[in-house]
């Protein structure tokens, strides 16, 4: 895998529907759904990895693996677009000419689908997402010529899905990897 790949886990949330936030959510092994992501990022080839936290990240620091990065997303309560701008933040001191970006609440993400989002040469310029039975998903990679960009068209609880389809992002079929589907509720 190319040098300059960087990982972004948006675990912000506060979890409302699932109950509770997803960044202290565990599988039913007991495995922090924090570390999957990580692993999952990490085994696809992204070198520094972040972890976006927002409502009670001090319950969470201790469930982010020692080779990531926590950030605390003070202004959380604003949504999804506050876990991104943040994290891209803490990425922007890196070497990294691409960021791969997950959700914590996806604890079946292969690192296979990172590996296949990626590509063989992403780079900078790089706008290319995941697909599941051809609807969008994650990991979304995106290049850091769209970083600035990007942020500044964030606002509320809405991620990068208007920005990415505005400015041609590839879509990557993921379908036979599984783990594409978030979930949303406490079982």
């Amino acid at each position: 895998m190319p040098d300059g790949v960087a990982g972004l886990v948006l675990a912000a949330g506060s979890g409302t529907r699932f109950g509770l936030p997803k960044a202290l959510a565990r599988s039913s092994d007991g495995t922090a759904w924090i570390a999957l992501a990580c692993a999952a990022l990490r085994e696809g080839g992204c070198g520094p990895v972040v972890v976006s936290l927002g409502d009670l990240a001090e319950c969470a620091l201790h469930l982010v693996p020692a080779d990531a990065e926590p950030v605390v997303v003070r202004d959380h309560a604003v949504g999804l677009s506050a876990s991104l701008r943040a994290g891209l933040a803490a990425l922007e001191a890196s070497s990294a000419e691409v960021a791969v970006v997950t959700l914590v609440d996806l604890p079946e993400q292969a690192p296979e689908a990172v590996l296949r989002v990626l590509g063989p040469r992403p780079g900078a310029p790089t706008l290319r997402r995941a697909t599941f039975d051809a609807g969008p998903g994650h990991p979304v990679v995106i290049g850091r010529d769209h970083w600035g960009p990007l942020v500044e068209h964030l606002a509320g609880d809405v991620g990068a899905r208007a920005y990415l389809a505005a400015h041609g992002v590839t879509g990557v079929d993921c379908t036979d990897l599984g783990g594409g589907h978030d979930v949303d509720l406490a079982s």
